[in-house]
């Protein structure tokens, strides 16, 4: 290529960027629109998560949530992120000032999945601890029993447009020190109330 064409291409690619043309970041892309068939509200007070498909209540679980100290936050978030067989990282928090991180498997604080609802570190999250589930005892994350927190999050991905087959699942759950993330093409709409 001759110089001439070389300055050309250079020209045209820089006015490209400065218009944007090759600019593909995920965070400048406009937001998914909500699901419009699934809907989970939690009640902190009563200490459950209830699921409404097309309006319809279909199932309501008990749930651990955060504690007076470290409140569970209100308000209207969506949950676009899922995380099977996660690993837990200690927050930068003083309650967990020490901790080291743990791998996905047994001992893992998050359980199973988890479910960001409200970036960065308010999930809807598995526990072990099934002698908390139904009381205030978390630092503000929604906790449910493995089995349920499965059980919604298969749920939460056919409504949020990631429909896997029943062998996708079962793989996951198997293969429980391997990490998969989801992101939901149609984010599912979470509202905590008192």
């Amino acid at each position: 290529m001759n110089m001439r064409r070389w300055i050309l291409l250079g020209c045209v690619v820089a006015l490209a960027a400065v218009t944007g043309l090759f600019a593909f970041s995920a965070k400048e892309e406009a937001a998914a629109p909500p699901s419009t068939t699934m809907r989970l509200e939690v009640d902190i007070s009563d200490r459950t998560l209830t699921v409404l498909e097309h309006g319809s209540v279909t199932r309501t679980f008990d749930v651990t949530v955060g504690t007076s100290r470290h409140p569970t936050p209100k308000g209207s978030y969506t949950i676009d992120w899922i995380v099977w067989n996660p690993s837990w990282n200690p927050p930068n928090s003083e309650w967990a000032r020490g901790e080291k991180p743990i791998g996905p498997g047994p001992n893992n604080p998050m359980g199973r999945v988890k479910m960001f609802f409200r970036q960065p570190a308010y999930y809807v999250h598995g526990t072990s601890r099934d002698d908390q589930i139904g009381q205030a005892a978390s630092h503000g994350c929604v906790r449910m029993l493995n089995e349920d927190v499965i059980e919604l999050a298969q749920m939460v991905m056919e409504h949020g447009g990631e429909v896997k087959p029943p062998s996708w699942f079962q793989r996951v759950i198997n293969r429980f020190r391997d990490t998969r993330e989801v992101t939901l093409g149609a984010p599912v709409p979470v509202v905590i109330e008192a």
